[in-house]
């Protein structure tokens, strides 16, 4: 009963991820795929440059919701049990494999930035506050959102340290860290080169 139940919480979290919101709004609204303008990218920071302020917190807020529904999900059918904690961060990691890897858009999703934001929002919202702060900063200073996204998520595990988690936690969201940090490798060689596009927040007619 245990393995079936973390079947279905890995199963339902992927399904969840792999509702890609960035090709849904693109698709609904602009009748065009994202993912064929700008870096490629079906995340928050390329439906920024393509399709506006407006749209692209939709898209944050879609890719950030779907984590959240599948840790409340997790979290609802393990309630009281021993593996209440590992079941939610193994909600969340699937979920995230799913916004990367999407079943219902040919695998071609995104990097999992604002879904990995929602899990640390769900498991503690200070160590939330600490890796958006990061995120913030490093966007305001550098207009880098790639830069920002990989010292925000490689925060996390040492967020969770700070707060005294447990080992399976921390070693889970440094996984997690990694994988988001390594899906942002050309953004690194970009980096290195000084090529990297820079955001910017002024409105974009869509």
């Amino acid at each position: 009963m245990l393995f079936m139940n973390l079947a279905i919480v890995a199963i339902v979290s992927y399904l969840l991820g792999s509702f890609n919101t960035a090709v849904v709004i693109s698709r609904t609204i602009l009748k065009d795929d994202i993912r064929g303008h700008g870096s490629g990218n079906a995340g928050a920071t390329n439906a920024l440059r393509v399709m506006g302020k407006k749209l692209a917190a939709l898209v944050a807020a879609g890719d950030i919701l779907k984590g959240v529904i599948a840790i409340l999900f997790a979290g609802w059918l393990f309630y009281g049990s021993e593996q209440f904690y590992f079941a939610r961060i193994l909600a969340a990691a699937f979920a995230i494999i799913g916004h990367v890897y999407p079943v219902f858009f040919g695998f071609k999703g995104g990097k999992g930035v604002a879904t990995t934001g929602a899990m640390v929002l769900m498991l503690d919202w200070r160590a939330f506050l600490i890796c958006a702060t990061i995120f913030i900063l490093t966007v305001a200073v550098t207009r880098l959102s790639s830069l920002g996204s990989m010292l925000g998520v490689i925060s996390v595990p040492f967020s969770f340290w700070f707060f005294n988690y447990d080992a399976v936690t921390i070693t889970a969201s440094a996984m997690i860290a990694l994988f988001v940090v390594f899906l942002h490798r050309e953004n690194i060689k970009r980096l290195f080169k000084g090529t990297e596009n820079r955001v910017s927040f002024r409105s974009k007619n869509t």
